[in-house]
């Protein structure tokens, strides 16, 4: 990796990146942070701090993730970079037929009918099987103390937890719901920043899974309360479905960006955007960041990327073109020339906001982790299983109801998956871990975040602080208020559709990690749109 003047880059970033040499870990938490610190401290590694860092951002973030949900990792360990698929499939019993027959033409935001099975419980244990160092049940330790002891809510959280509150109590009025109001507005509201909130079923069902290293959410009596609840008020989800779930280790796919190989994870998830994007992008030059040909040139590519996504991800043993095709030179040729001087209106699906918790960890043995975690839609389906604290996710909703579509849904199906953890190398060594959480962001987010890195030669945390630009459908891109106006209006010439956007957390959140290779120095950037934290030693 080129060396960085990291005291006068070109870009001014509202905070400075953070240096460490023994070990670090990047969240949106700061708690969650220093519980992967603590554990690294402890002895464990990289992969010790990624499980602890996810299973406490169930408790500290619950508004983006828990334990409900679904979990993709990168792990680079001893010189080789594996992916971990944590997703869940439908229920076996589930069909396009069988949702119309209970009433809904179209897969509904919240209640059963989305509900895949969650798994990231599997991926945990998983990854501590498999890479490890330490006992499972120490891991897992500081987020049951969170859970049980409570905890400060924190600011950004809190206003995320107001808002989903608001929308739940006015659409969710079935006694099926009143679980979560229990359990996460005891009070008969959402907790004020500052103020603390435990769970002691969340913290139970914690050790539950610590014991029986994630065993009783699938098998046992967790898969046994989950499954009740789903027959109590006409879930598909059976104990055979939960019994079935296994993580899947996945071979990663890549792009070389201007002698980088960025890495994702493949469909089902949506990172084959991001990589065709830049496959797309690679064949122009790009010497001046702040230009309106820049921004246009990339808001098409990742327009043309999500018309091909929206087309052709899905789980990808039912995917009808092949991950190589979409990624090869043609491909990327062909698609390039279709890029002109004005906004132009490629067939996709319409990006929606999502709730979603990403992590990077580093150690001084040389293990990074890459890993992205949620519920989707904030706290998901509105659902959590009686007397567990099991928020449990709605996936489900991004199946298509056209049996024509390659994303059908269908019984046993991986749906279109939003959540999804980056990685960078160069040659035959690694560079880091990095992501931008937040539903149909995070593509885009990875696009920005890699070429403000290679193409502009930004610190992580400058990567990061640099004003985003989101686009959402046809021709409508939204900007920061911090995006420069004079390149709004142009891009408005060119016929973009754009308009400001003053909620910042819209843009998505986003952590790096990078390695020196030469000297060992780990290098970190937080999303400073949110409550984020470098911890280190």
């Amino acid at each position: 990796m080129e060396k960085v003047n990291h005291l006068n880059y070109p870009y001014a970033s509202t905070r400075n990146s953070t240096f460490a040499k023994n070990g670090m870990v990047a969240t949106s938490q700061p708690l969650a942070s220093q519980a992967g610190l603590a554990i690294l401290k402890q002895g464990g590694n990289a992969i010790d701090a990624a499980i602890a860092t996810a299973a406490c951002l169930t408790v500290v973030e619950p508004t983006s993730n828990g334990i409900g949900g679904d979990a993709f990792a990168l792990v680079w360990t001893k010189g080789e970079l594996h992916g971990l698929n944590g997703s869940g499939r439908s229920p076996a019993s589930i069909s396009i037929d069988g949702v119309k027959e209970s009433g809904h033409e179209e897969i509904p935001k919240y209640g059963w009918t989305p509900v895949t099975v969650p798994g990231a419980p599997d991926a945990w244990a998983e990854l501590s099987e498999q890479f490890g160092k330490l006992p499972f049940r120490d891991v897992l330790q500081p987020a049951i103390s969170y859970a049980r002891e409570g905890f400060p809510v924190s600011p950004t959280l809190s206003k995320f937890w107001k808002k989903a509150y608001k929308v739940f109590r006015e659409n969710l009025t079935d006694p099926m719901f009143s679980e979560w109001f229990k359990t996460f507005a005891p009070k008969d509201r959402a907790p004020e920043a500052g103020e603390i909130w435990s769970s002691e079923n969340h913290a139970r069902t914690l050790e539950k899974i610590a014991e029986s290293k994630a065993a009783s959410f699938y098998h046992g009596e967790l898969a046994e309360k989950i499954v009740a609840f789903s027959e109590m008020n006409g879930g598909f989800l059976s104990m055979d479905d939960l019994a079935a779930h296994r993580s899947e280790w996945v071979k990663p796919i890549s792009v070389n960006y201007r002698g980088y190989d960025i890495w994702e994870i493949p469909p089902n998830g949506q990172g084959l955007v991001a990589l065709q994007a830049l496959n797309i992008l690679k064949g122009f030059e790009f010497t001046e960041k702040e230009s309106a040909d820049t921004y246009h040139k990339q808001i098409e590519a990742m327009k043309l990327a999500f018309a091909d996504g929206g087309a052709h991800i899905t789980d990808e043993d039912h995917m009808q073109c092949s991950t190589e095709f979409l990624l090869s030179e043609q491909y990327a040729q062909h698609r390039r020339s279709l890029i002109g001087e004005t906004a132009q209106l490629p067939e996709a699906g319409e990006p929606a906001l999502s709730g979603t918790v990403y992590l990077a960890t580093a150690d001084n043995e040389g293990n990074m982790v890459s890993f992205i975690q949620s519920n989707y839609m904030g706290f998901g389906s509105g659902l959590v299983v009686p007397g567990t604290g099991i928020a449990l996710q709605n996936r489900g909703h991004n199946f298509s109801m056209n049996p024509e579509h390659v994303n059908a849904l269908a019984g046993g199906k991986r749906s279109y998956h939003t959540i999804i953890p980056g990685f960078m190398s160069q040659g035959e060594q690694p560079v880091g871990p990095f992501g931008v959480m937040g539903g149909f962001m995070q593509p885009q987010g990875h696009v920005q975040v890699v070429m403000n890195t290679v193409d502009f030669n930004l610190t992580p945390q400058a990567a990061l602080d640099a004003p985003r630009w989101q686009w959402q459908k046809d021709k409508k891109v939204e900007v920061e208020h911090r995006f420069p106006h004079h390149i709004a209006q142009v891009l408005a010439e060119k016929e973009h559709d754009v308009t400001i956007q003053l909620e910042p957390n819209s843009f998505g959140r986003g952590q790096i990690i990078w390695r020196d290779n030469e000297t060992g120095v780990l290098v970190g950037g937080t999303e400073s749109r949110t409550d984020g934290a470098v911890s280190c030693w």
